[in-house]
């Protein structure tokens, strides 16, 4: 006789001769609940179901996922009505349409069955497999009423290649920065996209240069990187220093190609935000192996033209690098994340009603950018970092900068000749720092950021007052100190105060306090020579060299302000000087001189080699710059 049997939660029937046959949901309930049995050709024996009762009642479903041992992530449902919730995972029980949970068996609600497979049957997934980013995301984007993952994954947590190290970089990365290769490379690998948005300090530069240069499979065709114009150089000169194998192209400026076939000689083209408006119908005809949006706070607008270009280009992952991912509203990291993977976080209009600039959509948004972003901050991976950390930012004038840089340089040769000394040098040095340096009196109107320099300067201490963090910064000079303390309180309504000559000795001390006692994000902007010694302000943590000084002990004596005993977190030394320019040869001399271990006052009349420098800096023209490597 025909028998009723219970295996592994479903309710079937087993013929005599072994046959097994799974009535649909709607057949058992009708049989048991209505005595309904004209399916049935003659009764079944249930004698082995024992009391099995049945709910009237079927459980609605929605996904979700399990943790095994150690891993986290395998596909599951959840069955839930009333007090009644139950996971499983198992696919012969969406299959059957029902389920027995403690003696009591349960319809699959229909609709919500229906989505889950075809969700499932979409994403050619099961239950019980372990899902990828690719398919977690997907899963994100069915919703709440569908998919719960409970606490959201990280980013990293969805790596399963390991590999120790990358095999062709020029460069040893901590352990944190072995994770952003392997996350960056992973995305590549899986044509997705991400952002990348560690703490300034933290290395996110190399950690891209890594995942192009050790990527899991070859790259077809080259990598776009489209950062502010005023750090490709940067970039290249990063590229040169750990991964030179790779042929890199600066693609800026009145020299750049207009031909698509020549960009594909290349693994890795450098360019602006500004070149890729310009050039938009020309990227276009490329597929990118990769584009990076490098400050990628710059597309935060999702209406401005840069945004706009930047997103219509055609690629197959696409990387945003930031520490700032959020500067004023939550749509600003909806347009990055728009970038980076488009679609992810919907249409903004229904992003707005979704997530209010408020703790609460904050904190609901972390949990679904949490996969698409990896953030580390310093405080956290401190114990994996030097005690300072060194950044130079490599600063590329603007063409028409440029060209009123080298007719001063032209104009100083003409004058001085074979005489010139180091003192010859200021008003280039001046210029470097500010144009308006050379002005008779400071403009009263004006934006001093429309300068390269000054801009990536608005950049650095954007992400540290964005992190609530303070820094000290060093200037030469009286009148880019005024136009620092002016500009910064109001730019960013922080406090600002300076430490230089005209201030009192006696005064000074009071100002460090006021500084260090002041909650939050603050700069103190110094001379080297009246704040470069002898103080101790320990409340910052970045110092920033805005002009550099011929002598590195003058300078690292000015370091040492805040990278000394009392310190808690690691200090990072900003060092901005301008390509091709005499602050390139200041930086040059600095390094050639610590390496020496000479670190003696230099003079200012020719003595040792002096004059070496001198006529290098009269001989560098940033309109000579190398575009190719």
């Amino acid at each position: 006789m025909t028998k009723w049997i219970v295996r592994d939660g479903i309710l079937s029937t087993r013929s005599p001769s072994g046959d097994e046959t799974a009535p649909t949901a709607e057949e058992i309930f009708r049989y048991f609940e209505e005595n309904d049995r004209a399916w049935a050709p003659e009764a079944i024996d249930e004698s082995d179901i024992g009391s099995l009762r049945f709910s009237k009642y079927p459980l609605q479903l929605h996904l979700t996922l399990q943790r095994r041992g150690e891993e986290e992530g395998y596909l599951a449902v959840i069955g839930s009505h009333r007090t009644v919730e139950q996971i499983f995972s198992d696919p012969e029980v969406l299959q059957a349409g029902h389920v027995i949970i403690n003696d009591r068996w349960y319809a699959l609600e229909k609709q919500s069955a229906s989505e889950v497979a075809e969700l499932l049957a979409k994403n050619k997934v099961e239950l019980g497999d372990r899902v990828s980013l690719k398919v977690y995301l997907a899963l994100q984007k069915a919703g709440p009423d569908i998919f719960s993952a409970g606490a959201s994954r990280t980013a990293l947590s969805f790596i399963t290649e390991m590999a120790a190290a990358p095999k062709h970089v020029n460069a040893t990365l901590y352990p944190y920065q072995l994770d952003g290769w392997r996350w960056s490379r992973f995305i590549m690998e899986e044509h997705l996209g991400g952002v990348l948005a560690d703490e300034m300090g933290l290395g996110k530069t190399l950690q891209v240069i890594s995942a192009i240069a050790d990527p899991l499979a070859p790259l077809e065709t080259p990598v776009l990187i489209v950062a502010p114009g005023s750090i490709l150089e940067n970039w290249i000169r990063e590229f040169t220093k750990f991964a030179p194998h790779l042929r890199t192209l600066k693609h800026h400026g009145a020299g750049r190609t207009g031909r698509p076939n020549e960009l594909l000689n290349y693994d890795v083209v450098v360019t602006s935000y500004d070149a890729v408006v310009r050039d938009n119908s020309m990227f276009m005809m490329i597929t990118w192996s990769m584009i990076v949006c490098d400050e990628a706070q710059y597309i935060k607008n999702a209406d401005s033209l840069r945004a706009r270009s930047v997103k219509k280009l055609k690629k197959n992952c696409g990387l945003a690098v930031t520490g700032t991912p959020v500067e004023n509203r939550l749509t600003d990291l909806w347009s990055i994340a728009d970038f980076a993977l488009p679609g992810y976080l919907g249409e903004v209009e229904d992003f707005q009603k979704e997530f209010e600039d408020d703790l609460d959509g904050a904190t609901r948004l972390e949990r679904i950018a949490s996969p698409i972003m990896l953030r580390r901050r310093v405080a956290e991976v401190a114990k994996d970092l030097p005690e300072r950390i060194d950044i130079p930012q490599v600063v590329e004038f603007e063409h028409g900068d440029a060209q009123e840089y080298d007719r001063i340089r032209n104009e100083i040769l003409a004058e001085s000749g074979a005489s010139a000394t180091l003192v010859s040098l200021t008003k280039l040095r001046m210029y470097c720092s500010h144009p308006w340096l050379l002005q008779e009196h400071l403009p009263s109107v004006g934006d001093p950021a429309e300068f390269a320099k000054y801009s990536r300067l608005v950049d650095i201490l954007d992400e540290i007052f964005q992190a609530g963090e303070k820094a000290i910064l060093f200037t030469a000079y009286t009148a880019m100190t005024d136009i620092l303390v002016k500009d910064i309180a109001s730019r960013f309504s922080v406090f600002t105060g300076y430490i230089d000559g005209r201030l009192p000795i006696d005064d000074r001390q009071p100002m460090i306090d006021a500084f260090s006692a002041n909650p939050g994000a603050a700069l103190l902007v110094l001379n080297p020579r009246a704040g470069g010694s002898g103080l101790n302000i320990t409340a910052a943590n970045h110092v920033i060299h805005y002009t550099l000084e011929w002598n590195p002990a003058m300078e690292d004596q000015a370091s040492a302000r805040a990278y000394r005993r009392g310190q808690t977190l690691p200090v990072t030394v900003h060092r901005l000087f301008c390509a091709g320019t005499v602050e390139e040869v200041v930086d040059d001399r600095l390094s050639r001189k610590r390496t020496i271990s000479e670190a003696a006052v230099v003079g200012v009349r020719g003595e040792s080699d002096d004059y070496n420098d001198i006529v290098a800096a009269l001989q560098r023209s940033p309109l000579s710059g190398a575009t190719r490597k």
